[in-house]
């Protein structure tokens, strides 16, 4: 119990953050405790923890992303044409998702096999997938999304319980045990703590980074499909800015952003904590403009707690230091 207690303190520490912010937010306006609020925290948690989750395992890697915001617009796009144009929902479920996989694919094939620097490669892709998205729609939102897709995704399965949040928490078992139980989990955290250790073990690297940023595009496909499915359109500006959510989440999560470590639960509440932040901005009435600052503001401050954390991690105990001089 000690123990797990120790390997999960970021986590825990997150969980304590979230009854603070609550016990805040409630004191404040009693309203931010009702249940349709914490109903619409959850919801717009499922948006920005389905980006966090994909994005966990690529920096993990040691990577990052910056193409998801474009993802989430082309996928979406391409998908609200579909049901406009009468495409039965399930395959346009089924090609939204393996249109996002094959966007991710792109990047990893750039980064791991033509050497190309994440963020510089998935800047040029976060450019060229929005551009995509307004070809796609002549500039112009994709109206009139049927009402039968967007039952099928964001429909209420029982009472409170939409369709879409069971979608996240899915998504969110699928990434946990992808990382924790299976091969690609193991080498993604191995390339994160030495990539060129892995490499000359003999572990095909570019294999298993690529497969990762696909992976990762699964997740932002996911969004894509229900954010349509919640407006009841496609639109090729939606997205912008998305990155730095999906980042915030996997961060505030206690991801490494240096690599090599992160988890998909703290990433889930990470994007509890990031959109309770957001909704609690707004029911108190502050400015838009304000919000980005308070999210910068969090992710600096959830960066710099895993930096302490990690000297702490890695400063010997003073008993370790006395035994040692007793040796010598």
């Amino acid at each position: 119990m000690k123990q797990l207690l120790k390997d999960n303190s970021r986590e825990l520490s997150v969980v304590v953050a979230i009854v603070l912010m609550f016990l805040i937010f409630g004191t404040i306006e009693p309203i931010y405790l009702s249940a349709n609020n914490i109903r619409d925290i959850i919801e717009q948690a499922t948006i920005y923890g389905l980006m966090g989750i994909g994005i966990t395992g690529v920096i993990i890697t040691g990577g990052i992303d910056l193409s998801v915001g474009s993802v989430l617009a082309l996928v979406g796009a391409v998908v609200a044409q579909m049901t406009v144009a009468g495409v039965h929902p399930i395959i346009c479920i089924i090609i939204g998702l393996a249109f996002g996989f094959t966007l991710g694919t792109i990047n990893g094939i750039l980064i791991a096999k033509l050497g190309l620097q994440p963020f510089i490669a998935t800047m040029g892709t976060m450019s060229i997938y929005r551009g995509l998205a307004y070809v796609v729609t002549k500039g112009y939102p994709v109206l009139g999304v049927p009402d039968t897709y967007r039952k099928l995704v964001d429909g209420e399965l029982i009472p409170y319980i939409r369709v879409s949040v069971i979608i996240f928490f899915l998504f969110a078992v699928f990434m946990y045990v992808v990382l924790k139980k299976t091969k690609l989990g193991t080498y993604v955290h191995s390339i994160g703590g030495n990539e060129e250790a892995t490499r000359l073990s003999g572990v095909k690297v570019d294999k298993y980074k690529t497969l990762i940023y696909g992976l990762a595009m699964l997740g932002t496909a996911l969004a894509a499909m229900i954010q349509i499915g919640k407006l009841g359109t496609g639109d090729p500006t939606t997205g912008q800015g998305y990155e730095l959510n999906a980042i915030a989440a996997a961060a505030i999560g206690g991801t490494s952003m240096a690599g090599g470590r992160g988890t998909i639960h703290g990433t889930v509440l990470g994007a509890i904590l990031f959109a309770g932040l957001k909704v609690g901005l707004i029911v108190m009435g502050v400015d838009t403009f304000y919000q980005y600052i308070a999210t910068g503001l969090v992710i600096a401050i959830a960066s710099y707690i895993e930096v302490v954390q990690t000297k702490l991690s890695s400063k010997p105990k003073l008993s370790t230091k006395f035994e040692s001089k007793s040796e010598a």
